[in-house]
């Protein structure tokens, strides 16, 4: 581009800035969804922590020359729009994945987390994950049944022991009234 417009430096910026700040970028072919339907995509992505947006091809590729994400020029055919995800990629793949199982012209492309750029089949991977609060849960629950077991095993002799007095206590209280 020699001389550029001021509007188009801008969205090469804008998604140049917006693809380093993000924790994923998940690609998509929007072709056939009606605006309604992108409506209703946007607010579930934006539920799950993403942003769904659309810029031209050429731009993004623009906005990715030179830099780790440049794999990601060779999912830029067709209309194709970016989902921006701060936090869970998780959440928004899953959300991406409900959506086009329901609207099956929404096709997920591939995308990009941290510098890693993945495949359509990565992020359906990626869509089958437990959401990061159920893995934090299930290793918080790892990491405390060996500790509850082992408390248990601490206690049980002194119990055994009380439960025994009790029970001799008991016995010698019972030949006691029979005599």
């Amino acid at each position: 581009m020699d001389n550029p417009k001021p509007e188009k430096v801008a969205v090469v910026d804008e998604v140049r800035e917006r693809m380093e700040s993000a924790d994923g970028a998940l690609l998509t072919e929007y072709r056939g969804l009606t605006v309604a339907q992108l409506a209703e995509l946007r607010r579930e992505l934006a539920a799950a922590g993403g942003d769904y947006k659309i810029y031209k091809n050429t731009l993004v590729r623009l906005a990715v020359a030179d830099t780790a994400r440049q794999g990601v020029s060779d999912l830029l055919t067709g209309p194709t729009a970016i989902a921006f995800v701060q936090g869970d990629v998780s959440a928004v793949a899953k959300a991406l994945r409900d959506f086009a199982r329901a609207n099956p012209n929404l096709i997920v492309k591939g995308g990009v987390v941290g510098s890693s750029i993945m495949s359509a089949a990565d992020i359906d991977i990626l869509a089958e994950l437990p959401s990061r609060e159920n893995l934090l849960a299930q290793f918080a629950g790892a990491l405390s049944a060996p500790l509850e077991q082992f408390a248990g095993l601490v206690q049980a002799p002194p119990r055994s022991l009380a439960y025994g007095i009790s029970g001799l206590l008991d016995q010698r209280q019972a030949a006691a009234v029979a005599e």
